[in-house]
C-alpha cells in the first residue's frame, strides 16, 4: 500500500479562528505523533506566514503554514531501508522471523528513523505496509529494546497478525532470554511484581512490590518473569528467562527491583559501570514459540548468543554450551 507524498505548505481555512500551531500540524498530518509533532515544531521545521512558528501559536484563517525540514520527516510511513542487513531465521506465507541485532530499534514513530526493523521490513515485503496496528509497525507483533538483541515475530497479513496478537495477549507465546545479571544467585525465582510508569522518570517502568504501593496512582500491568541460573562466575550470574506477558522493560524493571540489574543497563543499572566495555545491557531473546496462525502447529525457532555476549562469557570463565 502507497502513501502520497504530502504536500509542504497549507492555509488556514475559514472558521478555523485561533486554532494552535500544533494541532493544526496534526490535523494537516495526521499520522505524526504528538511528541514528533512538537519536536518538529521546536527544531523550526514549520513556520507561519514566513517566519518560523511556536507550537502555541495561534493561527487564524488565511495564515499559511509551510514546512521547511528535512523531507523525510513528511514520509506518512517506514522509508524502505535497503542498506540494512538482518537475518531472517524463519519465513513461510504467514509469517516470518527475525533476528534483531542491539543497536537497531523495532522501529519508529515517523520518517525521521530510518534505521529500524521497520524499515527493513518495507525493503525486503512492500506487502507488509497496511499490516499491523500501525503504519510505522509494518506486520510487527511485538517489540524487541533497542539495545536487546534477538527473535522479532512478524505477521506478513492482517488475520495473522491478529490471531498472534491474540496469542500474546493470552499469554500462549513462549518467549525465553539469555541475560547476564550482577551478584550471585541460586536456583530459580518467579518475579511476579506489577509494574507501572515510574512518576519520578516517565522512560522507566517501576516494579510495584507491595500493596500499598501507589506510584502516582498509576495504571499498573501484571508481569510474571520466571529467572532459572545457568552459571555464577566472579560476582556476575548468567540467566535464563522465561516470559508469558510482555509488559515494556519487564525483564530489566523486574531484575532491578530484585536487585540484580542487567549488566551493561544504562537505565535500570543503578549506575553501575560496564567493566567489559559491552555498551549495552546483556539480554538476548534467543527462544520464540507460538502456534502457526494457519496451521495451528507448533512453531519453534531459536537464535545463537550474539558474539559480543559470547565475548563477556569467555572473559567470565562461563562455557557457551550449557542445558
Amino acid at each position: 500500500m502507497e502513501h502520497p507524498a504530502p504536500a509542504n505548505s497549507w492555509i488556514v481555512p475559514p472558521g478555523e479562528e485561533a486554532i494552535r500551531l500544533d494541532a493544526f500540524v496534526r490535523r494537516c498530518l495526521p499520522y505524526l505523533s504528538q511528541r514528533e509533532a512538537h519536536r518538529a515544531i521546536a527544531e523550526g521545521a514549520f513556520w507561519v506566514n514566513g517566519r518560523p512558528g511556536k507550537k502555541g501559536q495561534r493561527l487564524f484563517a488565511g495564515d499559511v503554514l509551510s514546512y521547511r525540514g528535512e523531507p523525510h520527516l513528511l514520509a506518512a510511513a517506514p522509508v524502505p531501508g535497503s542498506d540494512l542487513q538482518v537475518a531472517v531465521l524463519y519465513e513461510d506465507e504467514c509469517v516470518l522471523v527475525l533476528d534483531k541485532p542491539a543497536g537497531l530499534a523495532t522501529h519508529g514513530f515517523s520518517g525521521r528513523e530510518r534505521r529500524s526493523l521497520a524499515n527493513f521490513l518495507l525493503a525486503i515485503r512492500p506487502s507488509l505496509a497496511g499490516v499491523g496496528a500501525s503504519r510505522w509497525e509494518p506486520g510487527l507483533v511485538h517489540r524487541l529494546d533497542r539495545d536487546t538483541s534477538g527473535l522479532v515475530l512478524v505477521a506478513k497479513d492482517q488475520d495473522s497478525f491478529q490471531e498472534l496478537r491474540s496469542q500474546f495477549r493470552r499469554g500462549l507465546v513462549g518467549k525465553r532470554y539469555w541475560a547476564l545479571v550482577w551478584g550471585r544467585m541460586k536456583g530459580e525465582q518467579v518475579l511476579a511484581y506489577p509494574l507501572a510508569h515510574d512518576p519520578r522518570n516517565r522512560k522507566k517502568m517501576t516494579a510495584v512490590r507491595t500493596a500499598e504501593e501507589k506510584p502516582g496512582g498509576a495504571r499498573k500491568w501484571q508481569a510474571s518473569t520466571r529467572l532459572k541460573v545457568l552459571r555464577s562466575s566472579h560476582g556476575f550470574t548468567f540467566l535464563e528467562i522465561d516470559i508469558s506477558t510482555g509488559v515494556t522493560h519487564q525483564i530489566r524493571a523486574h531484575l532491578e527491583a530484585f536487585g540484580h540489574p542487567l549488566l551493561g543497563d544504562p537505565l535500570y543499572g543503578g549506575g553501575r559501570p560496564d567493566p567489559f566495555g559491552l555498551g549495552r545491557q546483556f539480554l538476548h531473546a534467543c527462544d520464540l514459540r507460538f502456534r502457526h496462525p494457519r496451521s495451528g502447529l507448533d512453531v519453534t525457532v531459536t537464535s545463537p548468543l550474539p558474539e559480543d555476549l559470547g565475548r563477556v562469557l569467555d572473559r567470565l570463565g562461563i562455557r557457551r554450551s550449557w542445558p
